[in-house]
């Protein structure tokens, strides 16, 4: 079976985009890995599928990371796929569906898209973490790093306010942040930097998908939980390794979150019957 793939990315946040919109695509959670490997597959942050939207979405958009695991949100790709349908069906406003709700987006000038991340979800069980708490300050320290603030933007988020970004270890901390006992589910685990009322320097750890140069529903996390701790105004541009996102908390609770797309490259994927059996 060979099926053709788009690699796009969001601020070189990457991604692997099929589409299972004219025919179902039974894609194996081993498979996508394998395809999501950077050494032996295409390589990507996230796999996604395209499949047929319902009831007044455009789209529904599967996500799954590297490690095979299923996502709920994803902000970057939600701004690539929706790019994909606006184009194909000559509009500017599309509505992505995924499993964690529906997320409206619109073309702007210059080649930008706000995708409405929908609600920001404070409550522990929202979150979720393991036991009743304040989410605005989360009894979790690694070392000089603790005190983050945690939220639910449809995946679990964990956001840590560090003095010099430059000065944390990420990838070394990350990994046990990601799997603290505190986070049943498991958590993206941010690092935030405060530059100013209205700017802030974000490095993510995201989950199941480790160091990533940018991540969407991390920066909506990072501008929620910066806004409760009294750090940044409801809108803030968010500095990321691959660039930078304008966001917004509005005052009804949804998270606004304006950036560019790229298409890197298209292929074909052939796959052998196996999940080691499959080229680009």
């Amino acid at each position: 079976m060979i099926i053709p793939f788009r690699k796009m990315h969001g601020l070189g946040n990457d991604f692997v985009v099929l589409d299972g919109r004219p025919t179902p695509l039974a894609i194996a959670p081993a498979e996508a890995a394998a395809i999501a490997d950077r050494h032996f597959g295409v390589g990507c942050d996230q796999f996604i599928v395209m499949e047929p939207g319902v009831d007044g979405a455009d789209v529904f958009m599967r996500i799954r990371n590297p490690d095979g695991s299923e996502a709920g949100a994803c902000g970057n790709a939600t701004r690539c796929i929706a790019s994909l349908v606006a184009d194909e069906a000559g509009r500017d406003r599309v509505v992505v569906r995924t499993i964690a709700g529906d997320l409206p987006v619109e073309r702007l000038p210059g080649g930008l898209w706000r995708a409405d991340m929908g609600l920001a979800r404070l409550g522990w069980q929202d979150v979720p973490l393991a036991r009743a708490m304040d989410t605005l300050h989360l009894p979790l320290q690694h070392g000089a790093v603790g005190d983050p603030a945690a939220c639910s933007m449809g995946n679990p988020h964990a956001t840590f306010f560090v003095r010099d970004l430059d000065l944390v270890p990420v990838a070394d901390i990350g990994p046990s942040l990601e799997h603290d006992p505190i986070f049943p589910d498991r958590a993206n685990i941010g690092f935030a930097q405060i530059l100013s009322p209205e700017h802030m320097r974000l490095v993510i750890w995201e989950r199941g998908a480790g160091l990533t140069l940018a991540c969407g529903s991390g920066a909506c996390a990072a501008i929620v939980n910066a806004h409760r701790r009294g750090l940044t105004g409801r809108r803030a541009t968010v500095t990321m390794p691959g660039g930078d996102l304008l966001m917004e908390w509005r005052e009804d609770g949804h998270v606004l979150m304006t950036g560019p797309v790229a298409t890197a490259f298209t292929g074909m994927l052939e796959f052998r019957g196996d999940a080691s059996g499959r080229h680009a």
